[in-house]
């Protein structure tokens, strides 16, 4: 991901040039990685196996749960920015049915306190970027590439890298880590970690990118130490097997990781430079294991375990899509699991494969090889959306077709998913009236939906079948209960457009801006809406008083967020 504040708004945090994630593990987290000793500041190496010898490393004295949270969400507002961000429903939705029962694990394991669990953002992002990698912001955000997920064969695995960076929130590594170098204000901080965000594989662009004797040497500050990158692991682990998943995930991840080192990582895994993996590391991985058949335990229902509120982010909450889970609440059993089947990895890590693909070259490679005979489902999958994206719409559509008369009933929600998304792709012939009717029928189905990917496939559908009050009616509830859903706003925003309601679209989009922390944004549109002519404002009396209270709300987070930048320069 190339993070890039726009130029359309002023940036908080101006870094020095653009930014890339795939170097912030070098200074943030380690997916699974382990730092150079010539880089920790650890103690001591206590028994890898004796979790008690480890120290008491989950306090950050020096540096509130509160100001944590301001500083990632200064960084998140310039992320939320950049256009390798992406927000992509179906695997978001993917993501959020890895991560739920881990955040109830550790609620139920005593990881995540009250306090923490109400205060932090616990928002997941996703990056276009190839590169295998994944970060750990402060306040509690945490980003996946696409390339992890392209790379990984199994859902234990991804869930074993977000059982990794959940333990590094959750044990405060970030903030005690921060708070270690005193002279460094929070703006200069949130400046600097961009700047490494801005590095991309290059290690000595990140040394040229953080500019000032006190931010280099603030650098390796940030590093994880040797005893928190073993305690993230010894903490994952036990949050990954609360949760229901097989432990093996962690194992099978470091494996993966370990075979790149042994090839001389050509960038692919950017984390592996300035965090090598550690054989002690995986050989404490092993010894957790179970002795004998795979002892899973049950798979915890976060509704249950006292799980946390929906977080700030608020998406990808609901599902209840087969495969994914039932309102939100719990994840059903996949073969003795919790989660995701193989099945439905398979195909959501061919969507990431494709998704962070921009040349031609490699999407005519999978779309040949979709088409064989013998094409697994990934294999179809990967085709059809190549084979979109290279505006090969027919095409798309018959792979796509064969992909839902193959695929295994659990994953088969995915292909409808895939179908409806490929049928609201532009068309350069008229639609069929089987085309037509089973966009109707796939709408109807995702407008039905609790999961966050059919609700906004759903609304786009009927916009696009000249319906858009249907999509009015399901996005108006649905942000009652997410109101940080940017992407929600936005089709609600092209729904009352299409209805005419003018005045309710500008809000829309003013409430997509402060979604996504846009503050400056948002009080421009809500400015923009009460300037509207005066016959569209008077026809909705109702919505024009809520476009000025939320204005006047806006407004004061603008002043304190600008408050507390020039308090932190001081």
């Amino acid at each position: 991901m190339r993070f890039t504040p726009s130029a359309a708004r002023p940036a908080t945090l101006t870094p020095p040039r653009r930014l890339r994630p795939s170097a912030v593990v070098a200074l943030m987290l380690a997916s699974a990685t382990l730092l150079p000793t010539a880089l920790s500041s650890a103690q001591g190496m206590p028994d890898s196996t004796n979790a008690s010898a480890l120290p008491g490393l989950g306090g950050a004295e020096g540096m509130s749960i509160s100001a944590e949270r301001r500083l990632g969400d200064r960084i998140a507002r310039s992320i939320y920015q950049d256009p390798d961000y992406l927000d992509d429903p179906l695997l978001v939705d993917y993501l959020q049915a890895l991560w739920q029962p881990l955040l109830g694990s550790a609620r139920a394991r005593g990881d995540v306190p009250p306090e923490l669990a109400e205060r932090m953002a616990w928002e997941l992002m996703i990056s276009r970027e190839r590169t295998v990698n994944a970060f750990a912001l402060p306040g509690g955000y945490l980003g996946v590439n696409l390339g992890l997920l392209a790379v990984t064969e199994r859902p234990e695995e991804v869930a074993s890298v977000l059982a990794h960076e959940l333990s590094h929130v959750s044990q405060r590594h970030i903030a005690r880590l921060m708070t270690r170098e005193e002279r460094m204000a929070p703006w200069m901080m949130g400046a600097m970690i961009l700047g490494a965000l801005a590095a991309g594989s290059n290690p000595q662009v990140a040394s040229a990118a953080i500019a000032g004797g006190t931010a280099v040497a603030a650098q390796s500050q940030l590093n994880f130490s040797r005893d928190m990158e073993r305690e993230a692991d010894r903490v994952g682990f036990g949050v990954l097997s609360g949760a229901g998943f097989d432990g093996q995930g962690f194992v099978t991840m470091f494996d993966k990781l370990q075979q790149a080192a042994r090839l001389n990582d050509d960038g692919s895994f950017p984390y592996l430079r300035s965090h090598p993996l550690s054989g002690e590391r995986i050989a404490d991985m092993r010894a957790r294991l179970p002795q004998g058949p795979v002892a899973t335990a049950p798979a915890t229902n976060p509704a249950t375990a006292s799980s946390p509120a929906a977080p700030a982010g608020g998406v990808g909450l609901k599902l209840d899509l087969p495969g994914f889970g039932s309102g939100g609440t719990s994840l059903p059993a996949v073969a003795g699991r919790p989660g995701p089947s193989v099945a439905v990895h398979t195909l959501m890590s061919a969507r990431a494969r494709v998704l962070a693909e921009n040349g031609p070259d490699r999407m005519r490679g999978w779309l040949q090889i979709g088409q064989g005979p013998n094409a697994t489902p990934g294999e179809r999958y990967a085709a059809a959306l190549s084979a979109s994206r290279l505006g090969q719409r027919d095409r798309a559509l018959e792979l796509a077709q064969k992909l839902r008369d193959t695929v295994t009933p659990d994953a088969r929600f995915v292909a409808d998913a895939l179908m409806l998304e490929l049928l609201l792709s532009p068309a350069t012939t008229p639609a069929t009236p089987a085309q037509t009717t089973l966009l109707a029928e796939l709408r109807d189905r995702s407008l039905g939906s609790a999961s966050r990917a059919g609700v906004m496939l759903g609304a786009q559908a009927a916009i696009a079948s000249g319906e858009p009050q249907r999509a009015v009616g399901r996005l108006q509830s649905w942000v009652v209960l997410q109101p940080r859903d940017a992407l929600a706003w936005q089709t609600l925003a092209r729904a009352y457009q299409a209805q005419g309601q003018s005045l309710r679209a500008v809000r829309a989009e003013a409430e997509a801006r402060a979604a996504q922390l846009d503050y400056a944004g948002a009080v421009d549109r809500f400015r923009a809406a009460q300037s509207l002519p005066a016959a569209q404002r008077n026809a909705d009396s109702m919505e024009l008083a809520i476009v000025d209270s939320r204005r006047r709300d806006v407004e004061a987070l603008l002043r304190e967020s600008v408050l507390e930048e020039e308090a932190s320069k001081r």
